[in-house]
């Protein structure tokens, strides 16, 4: 549409109309210029003059009328008249052509044009947008209207609108983005239309007079699609926002009971009860886990859906994050009798740069599915570097998939398996876990073979730069170790760990091989330093090695191997330290190196539990009980915490609305409590303006800032910031868990002494 303008000036000048003038005409400021000669005086100059008009009318009838009568007098009588007449006659011939050739020099000449030519040019030119369906329109300075083709007389009704102005039609002219381009709008036999209408101005050749040259085009159709796109985007993103904030609203709604669900059940869980009924228990419990990972699922697949998902990046350790997901997923694991195991390749740097939420996330959505569909085996998680790509790779023993399975297994709501396998799970997961890692820049792929097990792939770029750590592959150089244990993925990763910091590992299967294991190497002169049992080969350890003089004899450091919950069913006494499976890297340097000598029983058994100790802050805190002041609206979330908080040795108030909350938290300075926990949504405002008026009224009053942690159903990254910036110390999301509550109280408890002490 654009280029009608342009279109119309090409025509003009092929069918002998003008061409298109400069900026400055266009635009109405036409620059001087000579004026142009009238078309009379144009003809004139090219034409012969007078004479030489005469001069050859004279030659070339004189001379015909002189041969004729030459050649009449030759035939009566006298024959030598004949060649003058013949050469006159020739004469009279050549001046005619010539005559005739001048004429049509002239009449040939550039611009030599007749006005009924110019008249057919431009006729041709409405006849063209005529088929096009377009409006061509000619019309003087003042708008009024010289010339219009067949498609505007039909279109306006107007068989003869000469004289006449568009607006007196009832044309209506909106104004575009483009000089000169408009909107015109026309009440046509079909209905109201839009066209794209351009006005260009030339000059007409007859008069030298400026005209302005118009050519629209209906673009209706066009717009209505266009409309039809804006609005149906328009609703799309209103029935989005509608979604989330649906969502939002059902997952706080749902949140608020399943806290006391599972809250009740943990309660429940410390009182005496038959073998029945903690079946039963653990049922219930079951199932609020199940529905509290599916209103997970569908905060973070809205997010995603709506377009507001975004990373955090931050500096963190890979290796840390595997251990912790791996060792939540351990139990699951070692219920069902399946083995799990990870380790992390040498030149993976011990810090890198990602979204570790984000990325745990992923990690226990991709290794909790293999865990939930292997039934025999074990899974295994390996860690490296591949062309500045982080990969790791989650291999299972488990059913394996098809090609359609694996087709369709990163779609939303799908599942595989059995139909219990299917209820204990939502469909979103590896769906989520796959757009997080595309967020990544990466991707989250699966090969498998049906019968063979499957194996995931995470894959994301890094920048490693000069991170690469070269500690690790020698914090074991010297230590030669036996490994005694069953083939499967726990060996596997306790083998490759062992390689990757620097130490040799020698694998056994069973204990007579490892009895001439550990004395080949010492006859050979590369003496074994440690041997790690597995505790499903305590038997073979204790019939071959542990009784035999000259396994006793090579010194070597006996460690066992066994899960947390079987700690307590094998013997100690055989062995000098114990380490827990899934094991951790930094735990297995510990022991190896001896750097736990004397603790390591101890330390080594309880690895999985964060610290060593209490501070002095803590120990006073758990000495004596804490002044607790609870805030929550919800009756059975305010028994299960104020329970909770009392078994813990603390005193508690409750409070159900924010007013009341405000009064008991600036009274008296010997009745203030020692902390706050309080429900984010609760009658007398909201959670953020309490926290504003607290720490407000507290730096008004020179008083001590009291610890606040909040309890909300909201998981938005926003609402913790903003919870966060307005002055609580930590947010936690419901349902709560009472043992980290009951943790997060000591933690908040013992930094508020601390800093009270550095007062």
């Amino acid at each position: 549409m654009q280029n009608l303008g342009q279109l119309q000036e090409r025509l003009s000048a092929a069918f002998g109309g003008p061409a298109a003038k400069p900026h400055q005409e266009r635009m109405g400021q036409s620059s001087p210029r000579p004026r142009a000669a009238a078309p009379q005086e144009a003809n004139q100059a090219r034409a012969p003059a007078p004479t030489q008009r005469l001069l050859f009318y004279w030659l070339s009838g004189a001379g015909l009328l002189a041969a004729t009568i030459l050649m009449l007098l030759a035939h009566t009588g006298d024959p030598l008249l004949l060649p003058g007449g013949l050469v006159v006659l020739g004469l009279a011939v050549i001046a005619g052509y010539l005559l005739l050739t001048i004429r049509r020099h002239g009449a040939n000449k550039p611009g030599r044009q007749s006005l009924p030519e110019r008249n057919d040019g431009a006729k041709l030119f409405a006849d063209v947008h005529d088929v096009l369906g377009d409006i061509t329109l000619g019309r003087t300075m003042d708008r009024r209207i010289v010339s219009a083709n067949d498609t505007f007389r039909r279109l306006t009704g107007r068989l003869h609108p000469e004289g006449r102005s568009c607006e007196e039609i009832g044309l209506a002219f909106r104004p575009g983005p483009i000089p000169h381009c408009y909107d015109v709008e026309i009440s046509t036999p079909e209905g109201q239309r839009i066209f794209v209408w351009r006005d260009v101005v030339t000059r007409d050749p007859a008069s030298g007079r400026l005209l302005l040259q118009s050519v629209a085009r209906d673009v209706t159709e066009e717009r209505l699609i266009a409309q039809g796109r804006e609005e149906a985007r328009q609703k799309a993103e209103y029935n989005s926002a509608a979604k989330s904030r649906l969502l939002a609203t059902v997952s706080h709604e749902v949140r608020t009971p399943l806290s006391g669900i599972l809250g009740m059940t943990h309660l429940l869980a410390e009182t005496r009860l038959t073998q029945e009924q903690q079946n039963y228990l653990a049922n219930i419990r079951q199932s609020g886990h199940a529905l509290t990972q599916l209103v997970e699922d569908l905060l973070d697949f809205s997010t995603i859906e709506v377009g507001r998902f975004e990373l955090h990046p931050r500096s963190e350790s890979l290796r840390k994050l595997l251990e912790s997901v791996v060792e939540m997923l351990a139990h699951r694991a070692h219920e069902k009798g399946i083995e799990i195991g990870a380790t992390v390749s040498s030149d993976v740097p011990e810090q890198m740069s990602f979204d570790p939420a984000r990325l745990r996330q992923v990690l226990f959505n991709v290794i909790g599915n293999a865990v939930k569909f292997t039934q025999v085996g074990g899974v295994f998680i390996r860690v490296s570097l591949d062309a500045g790509n982080l990969l790791i790779t989650v291999a299972d023993s488990g059913p394996g998939m098809t090609a359609e399975e694996q087709a369709r297994v990163f779609g939303e709501f799908e599942q595989g398996g059995t139909v219990a396998d299917k209820s204990g799970g939502t469909g979103l997961g590896l769906a989520i876990s796959a757009r997080i890692m595309r967020e990544f820049g990466g991707a989250l792929t699966v090969a498998s073979e049906k019968g063979l097990g499957s194996e995931f792939t995470i894959r994301f770029p890094v920048d490693v730069g000069g991170e690469r750590s070269e500690r690790r592959n020698t914090l074991l150089a010297g230590n030669s170790i036996v490994l005694l244990a069953p083939a499967g993925a726990a060996r596997t990763a306790i083998a490759e760990t062992i390689t990757a910091l620097g130490g040799i590992c020698h694998l056994v299967g069973d204990g007579e091989t490892a009895r001439e294991k550990l004395l080949g190497m010492a006859n050979g002169g590369g003496r074994p330093t440690d041997i790690i049992v597995d505790h499903r080969m305590s038997a073979e350890f204790s019939t071959h090695l542990a009784d035999r003089a000259e396994i006793a004899a090579l010194g070597l450091r006996k460690v066992l191997l066994v899960n947390p919950e079987e700690r307590s069913a094998h013997p100690l006494d055989l062995f000098d330290a114990w380490l827990i499976r899934p094991l951790r890297e930094q735990s297995l340097i510990d022991v190896l190196r001896g750097r736990m000598r004397g603790m390591e029983k101890r330390d080594a058994l309880n690895d999985n539990q964060p610290g060593f100790g209490l501070s002095v802050a803590e120990t006073r805190v758990a000495a004596s009980g804490l002044s607790i002041l609870l805030g929550e609206d919800d009756p059975i979330n305010a028994m299960l915490v104020r329970v909770v908080l009392e078994k813990g040795g603390h005193k508690v108030r409750h409070v159900e609305d924010f007013e009341t909350l405000l009064d008991c938290a600036l009274g008296e300075a010997d009745a203030r409590p020692d902390i706050i926990i309080s429900d984010l949504s609760m009658p007398g405002g909201n959670g953020i303006d309490m926290l504003g008026r607290l720490r407000g009224h507290e730096r008004r009053l020179d008083l001590a800032p009291v610890p606040v942690i909040v309890l909300t159903a909201d998981k938005s990254d926003e609402s913790r910031r903003q919870v966060l910036l307005n002055g609580a110390n930590r947010v936690m999301v419901k349902p709560v868990d009472p043992l980290r509550l009951l943790t997060e109280v000591q933690a908040v408890a013992a930094l508020s002494a601390r800093r009270a002490e550095a007062r």
